[in-house]
């Protein structure tokens, strides 16, 4: 399975933001859609970072309230990784799990498609799971 079946299914919205959007506001899309994080891009141009709750509640515990008054330019993760329609579960997992982070920009073409999330990769690795142990169950009850 491909990110690209992820994503069929999922869907290719991508919640954006401004560089210059405060953290407030930052805040309230990310509870407003129940997602843990959002891209930073200025226009139609290439991810500039990626911010998520990780990066505001490390900021809350460093600089307190001030964090609020901040930018997403300022807190973002600027060294974003991305993976492409083709790049397989396993491989997205992988990516995820060496770099420690849960979200993951999905590009086709030199364009952003979509983000999946280390909970969209869990779910579809289990999905194959089930399905390779169903097709197996069928295989040995008809070698039977």
């Amino acid at each position: 399975m491909t990110l690209a079946a992820i994503l069929k299914h999922k869907g290719h919205d991508v919640s954006v933001v401004a560089p210059g959007a405060s953290i407030a506001e930052v805040v309230t899309v990310l509870s407003n859609r129940h997602i843990g994080a959002v891209l930073v891009r200025d226009g139609a141009d290439a991810p500039l970072g990626i911010l998520s709750e990780r990066d505001i509640v490390a900021s809350l515990a460093a600089n307190g309230a001030r964090t609020l008054e901040m930018t997403a330019g300022q807190l973002m993760t600027r060294a974003v990784k991305t993976a492409l329609l083709r790049t397989s579960v396993g491989e997205a997992m992988s990516i995820m799990t060496t770099g420690r982070f849960r979200h993951l920009p999905v590009m086709d073409r030199g364009e952003l498609v979509g983000l999946v999330s280390i909970g969209d990769v869990v779910k579809a690795k289990i999905m194959e799971q089930e399905h390779e142990v169903t097709e197996l169950r069928a295989y040995v009850a008809g070698a039977a």
